[in-house]
């Protein structure tokens, strides 16, 4: 049996018994009965009740890469937790049984469960991801509460389209975020493909988690054919660069067929090799190329003098060359990373939980 949901605190009262929600940037208008555009948000009384509360649909261990995070405690373990529905509705996207589900399923987990399961599994932290956290933030940031108080860390990885509410109740609590853009953030794309309306409220939430002390990567998933404009990823860089600083880690993802989207290549390797040379061109110092396993642009190089101090296989870190104060081992340049790779590090891939 689920949890009870607690009262909810992201939304606002209207008159004749709806509710706005004001967890993402939808801004749902929920009349009594009715259920918000993530079918887990619904209007009880006049109160919103968030019906996935309690219950995970996937709780799997993951190397910290994965996320992807590059820049971000390297080498540990996070205890990765989603739960079922979405705001966008990605037409590739490859968690579509869970995203897209509009039945409430899942296994009762509780703040208590992900403190014995980040024990039992010695891992760093606790990330959300799966489908996208902010439609269920107050399960999350319970759950956040209660692993940060045994001394580890809380992270997300999100589409971003929160509101200026939902991150307010995040910022201080997050240790780090994953925002993800699909298709550079090109509006057309963004319509067509996800069903949202544009980019803009997934800048002002990576520039204002980033004012609040959050360490902040991001990735652009490029889908080939409709979703690698050169001139979109450029303005992305730039925003990126201008909002968030030069040295923000930036993801290139190598797309693949899925869901409703079968009729597509995978993105041809040479395309993102392209557009990371437009990002490095616009003053972006750490651009990967993901989901290319030995892709020579998984490593980080010094910016400076080109010396590869962290070379990647995949999820797997094969060789560290930072000492303790982050050094580049050639020219002394400091590498921002969060954190060093654990003394007893072993390669590490995913695991679910049982």
């Amino acid at each position: 049996m689920a949890a009870a949901a607690p009262a909810t605190t992201l939304f606002d009262p209207l008159p004749d018994g709806k509710i706005r929600c004001t967890a993402c940037a939808r801004y749902c208008v929920i009349p009594e009965g009715s259920h918000g555009f993530c079918f887990v948000r619904k209007n009880e009384g006049g109160r919103l009740r968030l019906l996935s509360y309690g219950r995970a649909a996937a709780v799997q261990v993951d190397p910290v890469e994965k996320k992807p995070l590059s820049h971000f405690h390297p080498g540990t373990r996070v205890l990765s937790v989603g739960t079922v529905g979405c705001n966008w509705r990605c037409l590739y996207c490859q968690n579509a049984e869970i995203s897209q589900e509009r039945e409430i399923t899942g296994r009762r987990f509780l703040p208590e469960d992900a403190v014995r399961a980040v024990e039992r599994f010695d891992c760093a932290g606790i990330t959300f991801t799966y489908n996208e956290p902010t439609i269920f933030l107050e399960y999350a940031l319970d759950l956040m509460a209660a692993v940060r108080r045994t001394g580890r860390f809380a992270n997300f990885v999100t589409n971003g389209y929160m509101t200026p509410e939902a991150v307010g109740r995040l910022g201080p609590v997050l240790d780090a975020v994953s925002v993800d853009f699909k298709g550079s953030g090109e509006p057309g794309f963004m319509r067509k493909y996800i069903s949202a309306k544009g980019p803009e409220p997934i800048l002002a939430t990576m520039a204002a988690l980033r004012r609040q002390g959050v360490h902040v990567e991001v990735t652009d998933l490029i889908v080939p054919e409709v979703g690698d404009d050169r001139e979109a990823l450029r303005s992305l860089a730039v925003r990126v660069r201008d909002d968030l600083g030069p040295e923000t880690p930036f993801h290139l993802l190598r797309w693949h067929p899925d869901y409703k989207m079968m009729d597509l290549p995978e993105t041809p390797v040479r395309t993102l090799e392209e557009l990371h040379d437009i990002a490095r061109e616009v003053g972006l110092r750490y651009v990967y190329v993901g989901n290319v396993w030995g892709h020579r642009m998984e490593h980080t190089y010094c910016p400076d003098c080109g010396t590869v101090v962290v070379e990647r296989f995949g999820f797997t870190i094969r060789r560290w060359r930072l000492g303790p104060d982050h050094r580049c081992p050639r020219c002394g340049t400091t590498i921002p990373m969060v954190g060093d790779l654990p003394p007893d590090y072993v390669p590490s891939f995913a695991a679910p939980v049982g």
